[in-house]
């Protein structure tokens, strides 16, 4: 039993690990490529849509990696990259946009809604003190 546990935890484990890099998709420079995964990781895969093109093994994801990894040589800062991403497919390419106004009301809403259910709450328990007196 004990000689079985070890295989399937690592069969559990190891796909949460791998990441979808091709074997000819990294450069050669370890600096320049640890800019890339790292912006790979905060680009959303637009055909997966909850992964980043790390994590994605779809045509786009890997195309847009390559983008990336051609963008670093080109001598390209991770925010122009960033912005040239967004301009050409939107602030939805980012997994973590940025806060503008025109967002403000996504990021804003959990906020307002925790305000709003905390005096809701509050209001509940006056009104039922209100009609129970000995509670």
């Amino acid at each position: 039993m004990l000689r079985y546990a070890l295989p399937v935890l690592l069969a559990i484990i190891l796909p949460i690990n791998a990441h979808s890099l091709a074997p000819g998709e990294a450069l050669d420079d370890i600096e320049l490529e640890q800019r890339a995964r790292n912006l790979s990781l905060e680009i959303r895969c637009l055909v997966c849509q909850n992964q980043s093109i790390d994590d994605s093994d779809a045509d786009l994801a890997k195309d847009l990696r390559a983008l990336v990894r051609e963008r670093l040589v080109a001598g390209d800062s991770d925010i122009q990259i960033k912005a040239m991403l967004t301009d050409r497919y939107g602030e939805f390419v980012l997994l973590r946009p940025t806060f503008s106004g025109h967002n403000m009301a996504l990021w804003l809403a959990p906020f307002i809604a925790l305000f709003i259910g905390f005096f809701a709450f509050l209001r509940i328990i006056r009104q039922s003190k209100k009609n129970n007196p000995s509670g």
